[in-house]
């Protein structure tokens, strides 16, 4: 949530299944902003367990690995996202793509590289 880099450093990042860790995920979405150029692009993704889950569910108030397991799918995730991830991208000021390339590959070719059913690709620009 505060990277040790100055403004405008790097053309890419890429931050794959980490934010759902992160206490405050949109301070950490401002700092890749911060650090990435103006031009430069991110690919930000995140588990998503529900594709029925129009808005990202988080409750600070659970602390315990088993009540993150039950809400959220994992005893080390802080919040499930759901389909409103895109608009939580962009609220810090990226353009935000949303890619379902990964999911128009045969099952047997997902299967074969570990790539999820159920994974959009987020390309956030600055």
């Amino acid at each position: 949530m505060q990277m040790p880099f100055p403004e405008n450093r790097f053309s890419v990042v890429f931050c794959n299944h980490v934010l759902e860790h992160v206490a405050d995920d949109r301070q950490a979405m401002r700092e890749i902003y911060r650090v990435l150029k103006p031009g430069g692009w991110a690919i930000l993704q995140v588990p998503f367990f529900r594709l029925d889950l129009e808005v990202t569910y988080e409750d600070a108030r659970l602390t315990s690995p088993a009540e993150r397991f039950r809400a959220f799918g994992q005893e080390d995730h802080v919040r499930m996202y759901g389909r409103d991830y895109a608009q939580r991208l962009a609220s810090v000021g990226f353009r935000v793509m949303e890619d379902d390339f990964a999911l128009q590959l045969p099952e047997g070719f997902r299967q074969k590289h570990g790539l999820p059913r159920q994974e959009y690709i987020y390309l956030c620009k600055k």
